[in-house]
């Protein structure tokens, strides 16, 4: 039998991409079981930041992680007593937002052909229906949601996770054979990814904080819900800001009429330009940034895979990935591949 080794490049090919599809369709089969342990992965590695600096600080690691953990259900109980309402009043609402949508779009259509340009009714209908974006926004919406049902497990397991990491350094130096260099790798890799969590999660608070205030000014409903979304979508960029501010615009449309409309509209361009273009580079640096191609990629096949909360988890995974693959140099021309 031959040894693994004496693969032809052309066998090794399809036995790595036999291996990936493989790889893929666990994943896909195994949704409702990954999607709240990446979500507790995800949290995990935010709050171990303050975790850790508690400990240097002289806490013992009981009272750090209770201190973390308590805030973490503070945060999480805020969040579920502001948006869960607006998430269910908005939903009810569907309806009739979408019927002033729709009565909107038809009078504008009336007034092009006033203006002697021919449209046919059906085009509005079919590709340029707002009402569509808003049923999505409501899907989006219902699917988070149903994660926040799962709180309590994803909860167990970020406590397991934060656990565990006070003591893997201790377990990975009995087990390697020169753990020295081993660990500083591993280090390497575990602050970047934790700095671009923090600053990743401090430019998109900053940025829903920035939305729900300029909405909450304009007078558009559920401002703190419009935040959050951008809140979440922040994590996906160049993209993210637009998908974020789709139903808002549209709310604003149908609320407030096209001028206010126009208002939510450029605050959006604002403050995603400010945050994104000028905040965020400030101190995320260039070397970790995303090409928008590998952006949009990423946010299609995680959004596939993983369903709507993989779309909000797209960016930091492939980041992840990147962060990895750039750590050695036999991996660093694709990391620079996937790079801006």
């Amino acid at each position: 039998m031959q040894s693994p080794a004496g693969f032809s490049s052309a066998s090794r090919f399809f036995i790595v991409s036999a291996s990936i599809v493989l790889l893929v369709a666990g994943m896909k089969a195994a949704t409702e079981l990954l999607v709240p342990f990446l979500l507790a992965l995800f949290v995990a590695v935010i709050a171990a930041t303050p975790l850790f600096m508690l400990r240097q600080r002289g806490l013992p690691g009981w009272l750090a992680m209770l201190l973390v953990i308590a805030l973490i259900i503070g945060i999480g109980a805020l969040l579920a007593w502001l948006v869960g309402g607006a998430v269910n009043d908005f939903s009810s609402n569907l309806p009739k937002y979408q019927a002033s949508l729709a009565q909107q779009t038809s009078g504008f259509s009336a007034w092009l052909t006033a203006q002697g340009v021919q449209v046919d009714p059906a085009t509005f209908s079919t590709y340029l229906d707002p009402g569509k974006a808003m049923g999505m926004a409501a899907k989006l919406l219902s699917a988070l949601g149903g994660v926040l049902t799962q709180a309590v497990f994803i909860l167990i397991t970020v406590i397991f996770i934060l656990v565990e990491a006070a003591g893997f350094r201790e377990k990975l130096r009995s087990v390697l054979q020169r753990p020295e260099s081993a660990l500083e790798h591993i280090d390497t890799i575990t602050d970047n990814i934790k700095r671009y969590m923090m600053i990743k999660t401090t430019t998109s608070l900053l940025t829903g904080a920035l939305v729900s205030l300029w909405l909450m000014f304009l007078g558009v409903d559920y401002p703190i819900l419009w935040g959050t979304v951008a809140f979440l979508f922040n994590y996906v960029p160049n993209i993210g800001s637009i998908i974020a501010a789709v139903p808002a615009v549209l709310l604003a449309l149908v609320q407030l009429g096209p001028m206010d409309a126009l208002w939510v509209m450029l605050g959006y361009l604002l403050i995603n330009n400010l945050v994104g273009n000028v905040i965020e580079p400030r101190f995320m640096g260039k070397g970790l940034g995303l090409s928008p191609l590998v952006v949009f990629v990423s946010l299609v096949f995680w959004g596939w895979v993983l369903g709507p909360v993989g779309m909000f988890l797209s960016v930091p995974l492939t980041m992840v990935l990147k962060i990895v693959l750039a750590s050695r140099l036999e991996t660093q021309l694709a990391a620079e591949l996937l790079g801006s």
